[in-house]
């Protein structure tokens, strides 16, 4: 997968239960709409809107399965229920939080790295780091690429902005690893995706600028003039 989406731009196509537009059948349209406006890839929520996609698209798919876990902060592809899952809907990559903290059942992200490329050699591994130290880790533990899902999204990086200071996070994960980096988390505008791209990210995921209309609505009337 990762040859294809080089240099291009990943549609993140999700919905969550409280959200109007959650529905496979609408995600995999919001897909086919991504698809006929260029992207060359997919990011989706659950097997159910991954199996609706694939019928609709011929794009390579990043998977995840978004849970909550009462032990765990951890909630994107967090236990080996997860990745059973994503293997069975047919994606072409897995995504998984990749952060230090805690994971649900006391499970180790080496362990489920390991459990998935054991139960399908060819599925690719996209590790979802918050901080540099995070994507230092992902490398050694053996994931394919890496992004900068999670940067703003836990207690240490709380409020911090993948764009702050020119992309400076960006910048310091590219300078830690060597496998591709992929640019993601409030990329809102064309001229933001192409400045992670001349910075040197091997893609980038841009989700709720594209396709979640009451974030983008909010932007027009909270726009100061």
């Amino acid at each position: 997968m990762l040859e294809k989406i080089k240099n291009g731009l990943i549609v993140s196509c999700q919905a969550l239960p409280e959200e109007p537009l959650h529905s496979s059948f609408i995600m995999s349209k919001m897909a086919l709409a991504a698809k006929q406006g260029g992207a060359q890839g997919i990011r989706a929520n659950s097997k159910e809107d991954i199996i609706a996609i694939k019928k609709e698209v011929d794009l390579p798919i990043i998977g995840i399965v978004k849970r909550d876990y009462p032990d765990s902060e951890v909630f994107i592809t967090a236990t080996y229920k997860e990745v059973d899952e994503l293997i069975e809907s047919g994606c072409n990559m897995i995504a998984m939080d990749a952060t230090s903290r805690p994971r649900p059942q006391n499970i180790h992200l080496n362990d489920l790295v390991h459990y998935a490329k054991e139960k399908k050699p060819s599925i690719e591994l996209m590790a979802d780091i918050a901080t540099t130290e995070d994507a230092i880790q992902a490398e050694k533990a053996g994931f394919d690429c890496i992004s900068t899902t999670l940067h703003g999204y836990t207690k240490e990086t709380k409020g911090q902005k993948l764009y702050n200071n020119n992309f400076q996070f960006l910048q310091d994960v590219l300078k830690k690893v060597n496998i591709p980096i992929i640019a993601e988390g409030n990329v809102i505008t064309p001229d933001m995706y192409h400045q992670c791209m001349e910075l040197g990210a091997y893609a980038s995921v841009v989700g709720g600028a594209i396709t979640r209309p009451q974030e983008i609505t909010k932007r027009f009337v909270q726009q100061k003039i």
